[in-house]
């Protein structure tokens, strides 16, 4: 598609001409500057942080309509305060904004304030209410979490996607929330369904210039709106930004957006009289970084930002590169932020309860992030109130509050939520996770070889294992492993570290349910009990072989998860 290069201005669904007009005017700065401008002084390094916590927004309905300000602070406050969060980064929208803009529509225009639900009118209404009374939220968000020793970033999401798979060509009509004129007036600066998987046709097309000023608009209103410590940057939510086949090659254009951006947050800096920080978040590996678009080569280069977050498209994704991305980084100042999200991808039945296991692999996972040289934690779409995340909120922001607790340490498991370029655009989320997990081990179906040697699976294990069980403090280490359509008469060897391993014991999730009747289940769990000598700190290779199948299932025999449990008195 060929694009000219007009402004921007009047194409606004309020149809006000002055975006460049706004603040110090960033995009002509911009242009009068070359390159070097930007990396000239070398930026303050911003604070290290144990765990920053991203508020998605939602404490704006979590009381009834009309909502206090205290109410709203003490919502969003309630789970991060006296826990090992230093900074909360606040989600400031997607589409409209949430604050009296002279050149975006606000939060609810699209659906001309008759709402879907009552929670998007309490959500919407709120913010009405609150600037009709005189108040800032976003300032006072500011001062509340500076009260309590927490720094506070305004998170902008750079192409945010829940329009449900609408597609381009049939939004003229639609009254979706977060569906303004722009977008509609303006279907070509959109992806397509041939440019991104089908449920993000309607994702922007960042190579379209007016898409890049759009975007600098929005950020420049919101750095102005609080004295925030920072900006974020989300750039995974959701990660489809350029035509898929020529995101590479056109990454340019995202670089473009990101120095146009830290000339932005440089010049705020300048004029606060401190730092005004920028924080990127990314993919969890080079390649899918490479592959989305972000050059973050020439990002760390040129100083374009202060730290790099990984984080999953979709669900969280524990195959962070920690030392690649270290690598990529060293001399340069940037800090590195390792990223969970609302919950682990994929289904999972295991033989603990889903919030035990979900907190063992948090906790696995932040201590290998920590071991592995990761700067902190990042910790995205939690929802909670002052009980529910605190386990963990007090515990994986440091080494020393991990240690002799319950663990789970896993191979990478990844389910694709649906073919990515499906026509079946209501089939949900579809292709979200196209760039997540894309190392993962698991599922993998067993079939006979030449060799008669099967796959591999790469588990590492950051406790101090042998010493903790010489000082009593462990109670089990078990390797686990799910097995699809399992039968009696299957047979498999399982190797840890090229030595084979005994007998397992195997475990039906329905028998170990006492409202089931049933003492077998479709898939089962076979389980070995190690000895400490059997794991030491780093990295193990389990291997698995099938000897036999039972021949009366056609269905095709698969590993569904390898785990290992570490289990503390």
């Amino acid at each position: 598609m060929e694009h000219t290069r007009r402004s921007f201005l009047g194409t606004s669904a309020l149809g006000v001409a002055t975006i460049s007009k706004t603040l110090t005017n960033p995009t002509n700065s911009l242009k009068s500057n070359p390159i070097n401008s930007l990396t000239s002084k070398k930026s303050p390094t911003p604070p290290t942080y144990r765990i920053i916590y991203n508020w998605d927004g939602a404490p704006h309905d979590y009381s009834e309509f009309p909502q206090s300000l205290d109410q709203f602070l003490e919502k969003t406050y309630a789970p991060i305060k006296d826990t090992q969060v230093g900074a909360h980064f606040w989600c400031m929208g997607e589409h409209e904004a949430k604050w009296p803009s002279k050149t975006m529509e606000w939060v609810g225009h699209s659906q001309g304030r008759v709402y879907n639900s009552v929670r998007s009118m309490r959500h919407n209404e709120g913010i009405y209410t609150m600037f009709k009374r005189g108040e800032n939220p976003y300032q006072a968000l500011v001062e509340r979490g500076h009260q309590l020793g927490l720094d506070v970033y305004a998170s902008i999401r750079m192409n945010d996607n829940h329009f449900n798979g609408l597609q381009p060509e049939n939004m003229q009509e639609s009254r979706m929330e977060g569906l303004t004129k722009l977008r509609k007036d303006h279907p070509e600066w959109c992806l397509g369904r041939h440019q991104a998987p089908t449920w993000f046709a309607a994702s922007w097309n960042f190579s379209v210039p007016q898409i890049r000023e759009h975007r600098l608009q929005h950020v420049s209103e919101v750095a102005e709106l609080a004295e925030w410590d920072g900006i974020e940057l989300d750039w995974q939510r959701h990660a489809f930004h350029l035509p898929i086949n020529d995101a590479y090659r056109l990454r340019y254009t995202l670089t473009d957006m990101q120095r146009a951006l830290r000339q932005l947050t440089k010049t705020i800096s300048q004029k606060r009289g401190k730092p005004l920080y920028l924080a990127v978040r990314v993919a969890t590996t080079l390649e899918s970084c490479n592959k989305i678009g972000y050059d973050l080569k020439t990002w760390i280069k040129e100083g374009l930002c202060d730290m790099i977050i990984a984080g999953g498209g979709a669900g969280t994704d524990y195959g962070i590169e920690v030392e690649a991305f270290q690598n990529l980084l060293k001399g340069s100042g940037i800090h590195f932020y390792a990223g969970f999200d609302s919950g682990f991808w994929g289904s999972h039945q295991g033989l603990d309860t889903p919030k035990k296991w979900d907190h063992a692999m948090v906790r696995g996972a932040a201590k290998a992030y920590w071991e592995r040289g990761a700067d902190g934690m990042y910790v995205f779409n939690w929802h909670a109130n002052e009980k529910t995340r605190r386990p963990l909120l007090t515990t994986i922001g440091r080494k020393k509050t991990l240690n002799q607790t319950n663990k789970v340490y896993a191979a990478l498991h990844r389910r694709i939520g649906g073919w990515p370029f499906s026509e079946a655009a209501e089939k949900a989320w579809a292709g979200a996770d196209l760039h997540d997990r894309i190392y993962g081990e698991t599922p993998v179906e067993l079939y006979p070889t030449l060799t008669e040697e099967g796959p591999s699976f790469n588990i590492g294990v950051y406790d101090n294992v042998r010493k903790e069980s010489q000082l009593g403090n462990l109670d089990k280490i078990e390797l686990q492993i799910e097995f699809k359509s399992y039968s009696s008469k299957d047979r498999v060897e399982v190797q840890l570290d090229r030595k084979i391993l005994g007998k397992p014991t195997v475990h039906n999730v329905a028998k170990d349910n006492p409202d089931n009747p049933s003492d077998v289940s479709e898939n089962s769990w076979l389980v070995w009990s190690l000895g400490a000598d059997q794991i030491n700190w780093g990295l193990h290779q389990i291997q698995i072989r099938l000897l036999q199948r039972d021949l009366r299932i056609k269905e095709v025999l698969t590993v569904n998860h390898v785990e290992i449990h570490l289990k503390y008195k």
